[in-house]
């Protein structure tokens, strides 16, 4: 039972795979020599993450694949219905990340609220010089605790980013065409807990009353938020899309942060992924990470025992 990581995988998650009697190929192959290295080492197990992608042609050319895995949520890399309709098992770790990206959500935003995105740009080179003028140009930031934050999307984490803004003081809404009534349970230190209900309300609604909105739903045909969205909005709003590249039209956030409507942008996904625009890059009134929300050593490990343990389940069958 042979399995190729390509994308790389936790030593949690390895480990109990081999200690499972699974033989791992961990080199990262490149994508188009994967279907050859599939056929020559008798490969059963495929895990990626969004780098690699399987489509029908790896699928009909590999008659060996009975599994096909995905270390993350989103499966846009992967011919889902086709791999399925040729009896092969796709599995993801949906919930493995979830902290992991609602904890980079309130990174840009805190960041954000109080212009570090900029500043920390300016510091270096001008800090010493213009230190006067610099503490002027970035005083006069914005507090989060009272304010409006719009969820776009209730699932996992959704789910993960209303916590935050709750336990932070902030009046959490949220719209998803799926969930219309959720519970949120926040956990504290002292062992009690607080359950709020919450239910979701339209998204003309979310957009006319969000001082900071925020998407996290799947990969999607058509943008979610372009002109007609923006132009609902609060004046001076802030948005963050750490969910996928293309659910915001770039070229209309580039055209509503430069008229004043939209005051800043955090991006962690990218319509043109791996080579965002430089327009979107270059902009200062735009937060940047590299794509980054489940990169954390703890997502990473969870990922890796969450896929073994799906994975050593199906072999028991």
């Amino acid at each position: 039972m042979n399995i190729l990581i390509n994308d790389g995988i936790s030593e949690e998650g390895e480990k109990k795979l081999i200690q499972s009697g699974f033989k791992t190929y961990t080199k990262s192959i490149k994508q188009e020599e994967i279907i050859d290295f599939i056929n020559t080492n008798n490969i059963e197990v495929v895990l990626v993450r969004s780098a690699t992608k399987i489509r029908k042609d790896i699928i009909d050319s590999c008659p060996k694949l009975k599994i096909i895995g995905r270390g993350g949520v989103g499966m846009d890399n992967i011919d889902v219905d086709y791999a399925k309709s040729k009896g092969i098992n796709v599995i993801n770790t949906p919930a493995a990340s979830s902290i992991s990206v609602a904890e980079l959500v309130f990174a840009h935003l805190f960041s954000s609220v109080r212009y570090l995105h900029q500043s920390n740009r300016e510091m270096p080179l001008n800090g010493d010089k213009d230190f006067k003028k610099l503490k002027k140009n970035y005083s006069g930031g914005t507090e989060l605790k009272g304010k409006t934050l719009g969820i776009v999307g209730f699932g996992r984490i959704g789910k993960e980013v209303a916590k935050i803004g709750i336990a932070i003081g902030m009046d959490v809404i949220y719209f998803d065409l799926h969930s219309k009534e959720s519970e949120i349970k926040l956990n504290f230190f002292d062992g009690s807990e607080k359950v709020f209900k919450m239910k979701s309300i339209d998204l003309s609604k979310l957009l006319k009353n969000s001082d900071f909105i925020t998407l996290h739903v799947p990969a999607q045909k058509n943008y979610i938020i372009s002109a007609k969205e923006f132009n609902m909005m609060k004046n001076g709003v802030g948005i963050i899309n750490a969910a996928r590249g293309g659910t915001i039209d770039e070229n209309e956030l580039l055209k509503n942060i430069h008229n004043g409507k939209v005051s800043f942008a955090a991006l962690d996904t990218f319509e043109n992924e791996p080579l965002p625009s430089l327009k979107i890059l270059m902009n200062n009134n735009i937060s940047l990470s590299p794509h980054i929300g489940a990169a954390t050593n703890e997502a990473q490990k969870r990922i890796g025992i969450e896929l073994a343990d799906q994975i050593i389940s199906i072999y028991k069958r």
